[in-house]
C-alpha cells in the first residue's frame, strides 16, 4: 500500500522541507557550460529599506512561475537574485533612525555614516532574502549581486567614464527639482505630481518711468524676491508698448526689464509673467534666451538666504511666502488673490515639496541612447505585455530629457571625477588618483553620489561580469524576460534598453511583462511608507506559501490594478487543500505500489467513456496552459488549472470512478487507478510553477522510483487521440443529463438518500435516450443522482405528478408522488418559462432588427435563428408539463 498523505494538509511540515532540499540538489544552480538552451531572468532588486510587500510577492510569483516552467522544458535556467542599495531611499530610513537619537548625519565621518548605511543594508538584504525563500522563488543564490557590490561599482565607474570620454555626460548649472529634506537633487522620474489646492496672487509692478503698473499672476509668491524680468507675448497687443521698458520690482527695488518671450501663454493670469530664472524650469529657459541674472534666493534646506532680503532671509520658504503677501498688501501692491488648483511636484521619498532649484549637476545626454532604444521596440524586438505600454514608452522617450545623476548623498556610488586643488586639471577615472597627473598637485573626488538607477540600469548585464567577458555573459546574456511594474517603466526599463545597446550591443531582455499595481481594499497602492502591505512571512504563516502565490495569481489579470485583502487567499488555501484531498483519496485505494511503477500508455488500456473524456480534457487543458503561459496571461492559467482540477477531476472523474474503485472487479479498479494517477501526475505538473511545494510533497508519494523529483520533470506533452472522435461530446451529454436530474431533485428538496425512478421519453435518433439505453453510461446516472431504476416510457406515456427535465429534447420524468410538494414543482416551471419566454424576446427582437441582419455575420444569425427554434420547443414541452401538474 502506498504511502499515505496526511489527513489535513499543513503548509509548515513541508514548505521549508523541500526548499532546503531542493538547494541540496543545487536545483537552482545555473551550468554555463551546459548545452542546453538558456532561459534567463535577473530579478528587479528590491530596495534594502525593509521588508518586502505584496507587490514584490506578485512580481516575484509571476518570475518562478517562468523560470519552473521553463526548468521543466529542457531549459537552462537562470534566475538571478539581488538586491539595490536604494540610494536616496536607504539614507533617508537611516537618517530618520538617527533623529531618534537626535543625531544627523553631520555627526559622523563620512565613512563612517556609510558604515551605519552597510550594516542597515546588510541586515535588511537578509531580511528580503529570507522572505523570497519562504515564497518559494527558485533563485541562483550563488549568483546573488547587490548593486553597490564591488563588480557592479567596478562596471558603474567603466560606464561613467565611457560616456563622459564620449561627450555623453556632462556637468552643467541647471534648473533641476531638489528635496528640501534629503538635500539632494532629483530625476524628473522620482518626482510625484499631486494636484493641490492654492493660490493665485496677482501682484502689481510699478513702471520705472511714469505713472502705470504690470500686473503678473504667481503660485509661489516667495520667489519673486529672486525676479530680473517680467515676460509678456510678442504677439499680446496689450502689452505691446511696455515690450524694452523696465518695470520695479516690489520690495526688493530692483529694476527688471519687460521682455517679449513666445513661451508666454497669455490666457494665463493677465498675460505677464514673473521670470525667476534660478527657480523655475521654464523661467531659466526664457532668462537663457534673454541673456537673464540667475538669481538663487533659498538655501538647499528651504529656507531663504540673503538674496532673499532681510524681511526673509532665515525663513522657512512657506513662512515667507506669508511674509511677502502680507508686505505686498501694506505697500499697496497686492491686487487680488484667487482659487487656483494645479500640478505640484513632491519628493517621491520624502513626500514633500519639491523646490526648482538652480544648481551644478551631472548630467547624461539622453537623446542619443534613446533613439536606437525606441526602435528595437517599434520593430518588435523587445515585447511589451500588455501592448498598450509601447505607446507610453514611446511617448516619454520621443521628449526624454537629459537625466540628471547626481545626488548630493552620503550613500551610493561616488562620482569618479577628479580635481587638482592647484591647477585646472580634471577627469572622469576608472581607478582612484591620489596626485595630479599635470601638475603633481593633490587631488580631490567630486563629493557627490550617482543616482541610484546609474547602478540598476546596467543590471543585466553588470551582474554577469560585465566589463569583463565572462562566461556567464557569454551564456546567459541576452535575457528572456522581465517582469516589473509599470511606474518603473521609464525610471528603470527604458534605461536598461539603452544600456544594453550602447554597451553590450544588444537588447538585454526579449519580453516585457508588467504587473497591476497591487492596491489595498480602499485602492491605495500597496507599500511600506503607507504602512498598508501585510508582511509575506505572516500570510505565508497563516495560509501557506503555495496559497499565497495562487490566491494572487487568480486575481491578477494581465497589466490591471489588484485589489487586496486576505480574503482572496482563501480561495488559494481551498484549492490546496482540494488537491491534498484528491490526491489523497487516490492514495488511500492503491493496493498494491507497482501500479506506481508502471508506465501508463492510455492506448494500450480498455478505457471507459469516463476515462476517454478525462484524458481528452487533460490534453487540452495542458494546451490552454501552454498557450496562455505563451502569451503571459498568468491569471488564464491559474483559472484553468482551477476549473479542470476542481470540477472535471475532482467532481466529475474520481466520483465517476468510484464505483469501479469499490464494486468493480480487479481489473477495472486498475484501469480507474491507473487513469486517475495518470492524470493526476500531470496536474501536480502543470500545476508545480504555481503551487511548488505542495505538489512536490503530493508527486514524491506518486512517482516511480526512476521518475525525477518534480521541479526537474519534464514539461506534459500528452498525445492521446481518443478511439472515439466523439466521446468528449457524448460524455457531455450525459453530464448535462446528470446535472439537470441532480437541479430538479435539488429544487424538489428531495432527501439526498431517497432514491428516485427514472422514466425517459423521445424519439429514436435523440441522443440522450441512446445514452440512456447503454448500460454503462446509465450506471454513471444511477450513482452520481442516486436512481434506483431507469426505464423508457410507453408510448405517450407521462407520469402524474412529475418532475419533468429537457435535455437535447429528450424529456425525464422523476415520479414526485409522495417525494415532493407539487405546488412547489409548478412555481419552478412557471419561473423556467418566464426565463425562457424573456431570451426569446430578446433574440426575437434581434432577428426582427433590420440593422442587425444587414450588418451581423451570417453564421451569428444563423446561431441565433437556431437558439430561438430551440427555446420555442422548450418552451411548448415545459408548458405542457406545467399543465400535466394542474
Amino acid at each position: 500500500m502506498a504511502i499515505q498523505l496526511d489527513k489535513v494538509y499543513d503548509p509548515q511540515k513541508v514548505e521549508s522541507r523541500w526548499y532546503e532540499y531542493w538547494l541540496e540538489k543545487r536545483y537552482f544552480h545555473a551550468n554555463n557550460q551546459s548545452e542546453k538552451k538558456p532561459y534567463v531572468i535577473v530579478i528587479p532588486p528590491p530596495n534594502v529599506t525593509g521588508i518586502l510587500t505584496m507587490g514584490h510577492v506578485l512580481n516575484n510569483t509571476l518570475q518562478d512561475i517562468l523560470v519552473r516552467h521553463a526548468r521543466m522544458n529542457g531549459y537552462e535556467t537562470l534566475w538571478l537574485p539581488g538586491t539595490d542599495h536604494a540610494g536616496i531611499a536607504t539614507q533617508n530610513v537611516v537618517e530618520k533612525e538617527l533623529r531618534k537619537d537626535g543625531k544627523t548625519r553631520y555627526d559622523f565621518k563620512r565613512d563612517d555614516f556609510v558604515n551605519i548605511v552597510w550594516d542597515w543594508a546588510n541586515k535588511h538584504k537578509s531580511i528580503i532574502l529570507t522572505q523570497l525563500q519562504k515564497i518559494g522563488c527558485s533563485c541562483d543564490w550563488d549568483r546573488e549581486r547587490f548593486t553597490f557590490d564591488e563588480g557592479l561599482s567596478n562596471a558603474v565607474r567603466h560606464v561613467f567614464v565611457h560616456l563622459y570620454k564620449k561627450g555623453l555626460i556632462y556637468r552643467g548649472r541647471r534648473i533641476i527639482n531638489w528635496c528640501p529634506v534629503s538635500q539632494t537633487a532629483l530625476s524628473d522620474e522620482e518626482v510625484i505630481h499631486r494636484e493641490t489646492k492654492g493660490h493665485l496672487w496677482f501682484f502689481r509692478y510699478p513702471l520705472e518711468r511714469g505713472k502705470g503698473h504690470l500686473t503678473v499672476a504667481t503660485t509661489r509668491p516667495e520667489t519673486m524676491l529672486g525676479d530680473t524680468a517680467v515676460a509678456v507675448n510678442p504677439e499680446d497687443k496689450r502689452f505691446a508698448k511696455l515690450i524694452g521698458k523696465n518695470v520695479v520690482l516690489p520690495i526688493m527695488n530692483r529694476v527688471i526689464p519687460v521682455v517679449a518671450d513666445d513661451f508666454v501663454d497669455m490666457k494665463f493670469g493677465t498675460g505677464a509673467v514673473k521670470v525667476t530664472p534660478a527657480h523655475d524650469p521654464n523661467d531659466f529657459e526664457i532668462g537663457e534666451r534673454h541673456k537673464l541674472e540667475k538669481i538663487n534666493v533659498m538655501n538647499p534646506d528651504g529656507t531663504m538666504n540673503a538674496a532673499a532680503g532681510p524681511m526673509v532671509e532665515g525663513k522657512d520658504r512657506f513662512e515667507a511666502r506669508k511674509l511677502v503677501v502680507a508686505e505686498m498688501e501694506r505697500l499697496g501692491y497686492l491686487e487680488k488673490i484667487e482659487d487656483y488648483t494645479h500640478s505640484v511636484g513632491y519628493s517621491e521619498r520624502a513626500g514633500v515639496m519639491i523646490e526648482p532649484f538652480l544648481s551644478d549637476q551631472w548630467f547624461v545626454r539622453m537623446k542619443p541612447l534613446a533613439e536606437p532604444a525606441i526602435k528595437v521596440v517599434d520593430e518588435g524586438k523587445i515585447r511589451f505585455h500588455p501592448g498598450r505600454w509601447v505607446k507610453t514608452y514611446d511617448h516619454w522617450m520621443n521628449n526624454v530629457r537629459d537625466w540628471c545623476i547626481s545626488r548630493q548623498l552620503w550613500w551610493g556610488h561616488r562620482i569618479p571625477v577628479f580635481y587638482c586643488s592647484d591647477c585646472d586639471w580634471m577627469d572622469a577615472l576608472i581607478e582612484d588618483v591620489d596626485t595630479c597627473p599635470k601638475c603633481g598637485g593633490s587631488v580631490r573626488q567630486d563629493a557627490d553620489v550617482l543616482d541610484t538607477w546609474f547602478s540598476s540600469w546596467l543590471w543585466p548585464f553588470s551582474t554577469m561580469g560585465w566589463p569583463e567577458k565572462s562566461d556567464d555573459l557569454k551564456t546567459f546574456f541576452p535575457t528572456d524576460a522581465l517582469v516589473t511594474a509599470p511606474d518603473i517603466i521609464f525610471f528603470w526599463v527604458a534605461r536598461m534598453i539603452m544600456a544594453g545597446l550602447e554597451f553590450m550591443d544588444d537588447i538585454p531582455f526579449k519580453d516585457v511583462y508588467f504587473t497591476g499595481i497591487i492596491r489595498d481594499i480602499k485602492g491605495r497602492k500597496m507599500s511600506k511608507s503607507l504602512g498598508n502591505s501585510p508582511d509575506p512571512l505572516v500570510l505565508v504563516e497563516k495560509y501557506g506559501a503555495d496559497a499565497l502565490r495562487y490566491g494572487v495569481m487568480l486575481i491578477a489579470p494581465q497589466g490591471q490594478d489588484i485589489l487586496f485583502s486576505d480574503e482572496r487567499l482563501e480561495v488559494g488555501r481551498n484549492f490546496m487543500n482540494k488537491v491534498w484531498n484528491a490526491s489523497r483519496f487516490i492514495l488511500m485505494n492503491i493496493d498494491d505500489d507497482s501500479i506506481l511503477e508502471q508506465d501508463f500508455v492510455p492506448e494500450k488500456n480498455t478505457l471507459t467513456l469516463a476515462d476517454e473524456w478525462i484524458l481528452i480534457r487533460l490534453k487540452k487543458t495542458i494546451g490552454k496552459v501552454d498557450k496562455s503561459l505563451k502569451r503571459f496571461r498568468f491569471d488564464e492559467v491559474a483559472r484553468i488549472i482551477y476549473d479542470f482540477v476542481w470540477s472535471d477531476y475532482c467532481d466529475w472523474y474520481i466520483e465517476l470512478i468510484k464505483d469501479r474503485l469499490y464494486k468493480k472487479s480487479a481489473e477495472e479498479k486498475q484501469t480507474a487507478l491507473s487513469v486517475a494517477i495518470y492524470v493526476l501526475k500531470n496536474i501536480l505538473k502543470i500545476l508545480h510553477p504555481y503551487a511548488p511545494f505542495i505538489t512536490e510533497e503530493i508527486y514524491q508519494h506518486l512517482k516511480s522510483a526512476s521518475e525525477p523529483d518534480i521541479i526537474v520533470s519534464d514539461w506534459p506533452k500528452i498525445k492521446y487521440r481518443s478511439s472515439d472522435p466523439h466521446a468528449e461530446e457524448t460524455f457531455e451529454i450525459v453530464q448535462k443529463m446528470i446535472t439537470a436530474l441532480r437541479t430538479a431533485r435539488s429544487e424538489m428538496n428531495i432527501p439526498p438518500s431517497t432514491q428516485l425512478n427514472l422514466i425517459v421519453r423521445g424519439n429514436d435518433d435523440q441522443l440522450p435516450l441512446k445514452l440512456i439505453q447503454n448500460e454503462s453510461l446509465a450506471e454513471y446516472v444511477k450513482n452520481l443522482v442516486k436512481v434506483a431504476d431507469i426505464r423508457i416510457a410507453q408510448d405517450g406515456e407521462r407520469p402524474h405528478p412529475a418532475s419533468t427535465i429537457i435535455v437535447h429534447g429528450t424529456e425525464f420524468f422523476i415520479p414526485l408522488e409522495g417525494l415532493i410538494d407539487v405546488k412547489a414543482e409548478k412555481q419552478r416551471l412557471e419561473k423556467e418559462i418566464n426565463r425562457l419566454k424573456g431570451l426569446l424576446k430578446s433574440i426575437s427582437a434581434k432577428l426582427t432588427n433590420q440593422n442587425f441582419l444587414e450588418k451581423a455575420p451570417r453564421n451569428v444569425i444563423a446561431k441565433e435563428q437556431e437558439k430561438e427554434t430551440f427555446i420555442r420547443e422548450q418552451l411548448i414541452k415545459l408548458e405542457t408539463n406545467l399543465l400535466a401538474l394542474e
